[in-house]
């Protein structure tokens, strides 16, 4: 009984076998469905502010996409579309432009074939335009000491102007709107003001930030152009500014014609007149006293070699700041500290950093001595230490109490440590912390550190180009540790070869890592 059964059952799938071979007419070569499917991975991404690039996976036998636009909407789909069309699979991603500023937008893609019937369903996703930005960049003669005048797009409508700090509100007129500018006054000078240009209905329509200029205080010296530099350095009180004038100036000494160094034995500023046209100084600083550098152009060209600045006295300085300016042609690097002193704060801030060689020595160098703060921030440094270490700072704990705290952020770098063996890091100073936040660090072969005694950054939104021995593990044999939360992309950059590090990448700028000059 159980014999026949079997042999009915093999019998059975024998002759359905033999069928399913010989009958050539039946077999499925494609599968047509009722509909087209809907579109996967819709993504609604911010452009330039107020536009919108919408993108999707493209599907099968699609020739067009339809798509609809709702202002004021979370998916809700409510009303009419602001906008609708359609796009050739060719055209996607699509940009969307013409929108409104600061407005959350719903978009939503139907995949169609040109029978309305077979239409997909919708796909949607959602995503928030940022302000408008119709101001114009405030030229250096429209900026005073306690006045400002700010221009945008003539014609465009406004209706007032908000600036921070202080809360001035500002009326805009309709003969400001006419000529696109408005003067507001009774501002403090060099004061960082924030500006925000207001619609009737309270949407921004831009923002800019500018810093009112110079008003000579009695504890400041007007430097003209050709004055003796060094005789200013040394004749000016103690705690005085030098305010001076754009043109060439050199520090001479016996050894060097045209700039040498000088020592600065007292508390001093320096200050360029005028934002976007810098003294060049030719020089360097040998630092005893807390000295700050602002809005001036230090070139080492003709120096004796040295360190722009050179810690030159055992003991203390409460600080070193460089902000706003821009450092170059030095040979050995931009500071140095060799002797037993201890710097409380050292501040390097929205500089352009360029082609310090560090031919016996390192970029920022710290042999004998120590600081308690390094921060160095809103940088672009490009050619410059491409054989030899970022960051040095030896352990001189036997002789200087220093806590170092070192905060590396929103720095652009590149071609720097491009040596396998040499660190952005090479810090050995104990009880050390670092945060490297923010950076885009590019062309380059070197490693963070070898040393046991760095420690181990805290690290968030770095972004590497051809420097894979910071964020790969095993691409440097010396690298103790990498940013394993980097993001590996390349930014574009419009001319880095002349120093253009405009980024054209998206996706970076989405980021908002590296300098910010450059987003």
């Amino acid at each position: 009984m159980k014999k026949k059964y079997f042999k009915s059952i093999v019998l059975g799938l024998a002759t359905v076998a033999l069928a399913s071979c010989s009958d050539v007419a039946d077999e499925i070569t494609s599968i047509v469905y009722n509909r087209n499917f809907s579109p996967t991975s819709v993504e609604a991404k911010v452009r330039n502010r107020t536009n919108i690039e919408l993108s999707w996976n493209l599907g099968d036998g699609v020739t067009n996409y339809n798509v609809e636009v709702y202002a004021n909407d979370s998916l809700t789909f409510a009303g009419s579309p602001v906008k609708s069309f359609s796009v050739s699979p060719d055209e996607v991603p699509v940009l969307i432009k013409g929108l409104e500023g600061e407005t959350q937008y719903s978009f939503r893609v139907q995949a169609t074939d040109g029978n309305s019937s077979r239409d997909s369903k919708w796909s949607s996703a959602y995503a928030k335009t940022e302000a408008e930005q119709i101001f114009k960049n405030v030229a250096e003669e429209d900026i005073k000491g306690s006045s400002v005048t700010l221009r945008w797009t003539a014609g465009e409508k406004a209706a007032t102007i908000v600036l921070t700090p202080g809360d001035i509100v500002y009326n805009v007129t309709d003969d400001d709107i006419a000529a696109g500018a408005a003067t507001i006054t009774g501002l403090t000078p060099e004061t960082e003001y924030k500006a925000l240009l207001k619609s009737a209905t309270g949407k921004t329509r831009g923002t800019i930030t500018f810093k009112t200029g110079i008003d000579l205080a009695e504890t400041d010296i007007l430097v003209k152009a050709g004055a003796d530099i060094a005789a200013a350095i040394k004749d000016a009180p103690e705690g005085y500014r030098l305010i001076v004038e754009p043109g060439e100036y050199g520090i001479a000494t016996e050894e060097a014609a045209f700039g040498g160094s000088i020592t600065i034995s007292k508390q001093l500023t320096i200050k360029g007149l005028r934002q976007n046209e810098h003294p060049v100084i030719k020089g360097r600083f040998k630092v005893e006293a807390p000295f700050a550098v602002d809005q001036v152009t230090l070139d080492g060209t003709g120096t004796d070699g040295g360190q722009c600045f050179d810690f030159t006295a055992e003991g203390e300085v409460e600080s070193l700041s460089v902000t706003n300016s821009e450092v170059k042609n030095y040979t050995k690097g931009f500071f140095y500290i060799n002797k037993a002193v201890l710097v409380n704060t050292i501040t390097i801030d929205g500089n352009i950093i360029s082609n310090i060689e560090c031919d016996g020595g390192d970029l920022f160098d710290c042999r004998k001595g120590g600081y308690n703060k390094f921060d160095l921030k809103n940088n672009t440094i490009y050619n410059s230490a491409k054989g030899r270490d970022f960051v040095r700072m030896d352990d001189a704990s036997g002789s200087i109490s220093a806590t170092p705290v070192i905060t590396i952020d929103h720095n652009t770098i590149v071609g720097a440590c491009n040596d396998a063996g040499k660190r952005i890091l090479y810090v050995r100073f104990v009880g050390n912390t670092i945060r490297f936040t923010n950076n885009i660090v590019a062309n380059s072969v070197g490693n963070f550190s070898n040393q046991a005694k760095t420690a181990v950054p805290t690290f968030d939104n770095n972004i590497y180009f051809e420097a894979a021995g910071y964020v790969t593990s095993g691409a440097n044999a010396n690298a103790l540790f990498v940013d394993g939360e980097g993001t590996i992309l390349d930014p574009q950059f419009a001319d880095a070869a002349n120093g253009n590090f405009t980024i054209g990448n998206d996706n970076v700028k989405d980021k908002k890592a590296g300098d910010p000059r450059w987003y």
